[in-house]
């Protein structure tokens, strides 16, 4: 297949970056334009000359703007085979057209904007664009189809080289295609928002960049984000200050690291090791934040990730990195001096977070075999007036505080999740065990071996307690109050444990399982 010598191109965008300039290096190139609508009209304000669609199909646009480019003679331009349909251009006069330049209506902002009504979007559904687009991408053969502002210097150049090869047409219709199952997705997803599981789901997503690798060197990976009004807050669009991209599990665990960190109101900071928290606290700056979580278990914390809820300085930064080995960090702010001490460890990955950490709160979707499972968020918050004291001794203010905060975090921590607290920093956790009592074992020997106090400490558990042998284990270390669900068959068993070590216990009614 010989390269593209272009003739025509159609005009077609609502997005009008760059189309002046691209428009006028089309023209200085040999090629005639033909423009529609407020495209045309952009041009006409900065004299660049253009044909019109309504020239070509002898129609003015109507129905207020509804229909200007669905008619025969524009998608027959579009459409002809050259040789093979060349007795039908010439016998119904059509014009054929080369490179088709669309890009459609902005209906995924317009419908995220607060205050859009149901006619709104409506009118911003595109039926024209979509429809050149396809016909552009059908027939990728003969035409060249480009849907996105960023292409229009690659296309200038291979036209100066004689370089519109068909595999070149042949990626521009592979991204037109998305460009348009993407637009008809979030249609789709608008039409099917009053059912929150409808017989069709979609999930469409943009590659933001490719990964070294994996999980393991030997898997490929890439990251892709959503569209932008959900992808705003999170790791996806934090901003990387310093060093290498983030790997598929730093992504993974500075996203697990923001969604507990955000919880607080409080200064917090949280470290991350595989998934699960390995130390969390909440103190009066990002300082003490840190070194308070990273006393929970100081041999986890090693390679893990930071993420605190404040901004990051340089003193706090100083701290870190002369304390232990950091794979990334994450903050709402680096300043200026934290910027300046993250040089001296030039492989830390540093990223800011610059707005406000955005919780999804939509679908989750959890591939498997042949399918997906989706589920709402789990974004229930503690409700004080649906916890019950089960146990003949209430919590004190101190323990109520201690067990507020640690039913905060054991919900980011792998089932079966212990979580043991006390001023306001986790002091033990066991994370991701097939039984209870071992996770309470667990979180107990990683106090003992980070040399911490456990004698008046508080513990949450994820779910409920099957049996009294976790509640057991937790009061012969020292642990004094409990939140947990309830709701078992054997809950008697454990209050009356409870009692027996004199300790006060709450009922959530509301479990955390994280699998």
């Amino acid at each position: 297949m010989t390269s593209l010598a272009p003739q025509t191109v159609l005009l077609s965008v609502y997005d009008k970056t760059e189309l002046v300039k691209f428009s006028r290096q089309l023209q200085a190139l040999g090629c005639s334009l033909l423009a529609s609508g407020g495209t045309a009209a952009a041009l006409d304000e900065a004299g660049v000359s253009r044909d019109s669609i309504e020239e070509v199909t002898g129609f003015p646009p109507m129905m207020d703007g509804r229909v200007k480019t669905l008619h025969p003679l524009v998608h027959g331009g579009i459409l002809s085979r050259r040789e093979k349909d060349h007795d039908d251009v010439v016998n119904y006069g059509i014009k054929e057209i080369d490179i088709v330049v669309v890009n459609l209506y902005p209906f995924s902002k317009v419908v995220s904007r607060e205050g859009c009504t149901h006619d709104e979007a409506i009118e911003n559904i595109d039926i024209g664009g979509s429809a050149l687009i396809r016909a552009g991408g059908k027939n990728h053969k003969y035409v060249l189809v480009v849907v996105d502002p960023n292409d229009y210097s690659e296309v200038i150049a291979r036209l100066q080289e004689d370089a519109l090869d068909y595999e070149f047409r042949y990626k521009m219709a592979t991204k037109a295609f998305a460009h348009v199952a993407s637009y008809d997705i979030a249609i789709a997803q608008y039409f099917s928002r009053a059912e929150k599981f409808p017989e069709t789901s979609f999930l469409a997503m943009t590659k933001s960049y490719d990964l070294r690798y994996g999980e393991n060197p030997h898997q490929e990976a890439a990251l892709y984000s959503v569209d932008d009004s959900t992808s705003v807050g999170t790791v996806v669009s934090a901003n990387l200050l310093q060093g290498k991209q983030l790997s598929y599990n730093n992504i993974a665990d500075v996203d697990a690291a923001l969604k507990c960190v955000h919880h607080f109101p409080e200064a917090a900071c949280v470290i991350v090791k595989h998934g699960n928290p390995c130390g969390v606290a909440i103190a009066t700056n990002a300082e003490q934040a840190y070194q308070n979580a990273f006393a929970t278990d100081p041999t986890s914390a090693f390679g893990g990730i930071l993420a605190f809820n404040v901004p990051l300085d340089g003193d706090a930064l100083q701290v870190i990195i002369e304390n232990q080995f950091v794979e990334s960090i994450i903050a709402p702010r680096i300043d200026a001096t934290a910027r300046q001490v993250a040089k001296r460890r030039s492989s830390l990955r540093v990223l800011e977070l610059e707005v406000p950490f955005s919780l999804t709160n939509g679908l989750q979707y959890q591939q498997v075999s042949g399918g997906y499972l989706l589920q709402d968020a789990d974004t229930k918050k503690l409700d004080s007036g649906s916890t019950k004291c089960v146990t003949d001794r209430a919590p004190t203010k101190s323990e109520l505080e201690d067990l507020v905060f640690a039913w905060d975090v054991v919900r980011y921590v792998k089932s079966n999740a212990i979580v043991f607290a006390k001023e306001k920093r986790t002091v033990g956790i066991g994370a991701g065990q097939m039984s209870r009592v071992m996770s309470a074992k667990i979180a107990t020997l990683k106090a003992q071996e980070a040399g911490l106090q456990l004698d008046g400490a508080v513990l949450a558990s994820d779910a409920a307690f099957p049996f009294r042998d976790g509640i057991d284990t937790a009061a012969a270390a020292g642990i004094r109050a409990v939140i947990q669900p309830g709701g078992l068959r054997r809950d008697q068993e454990v209050i009356d444990a409870a009692n027996e070590s004199g300790m006060a216990m709450l009922f959530t009614g509301v479990r955390h399982f994280r699998h």
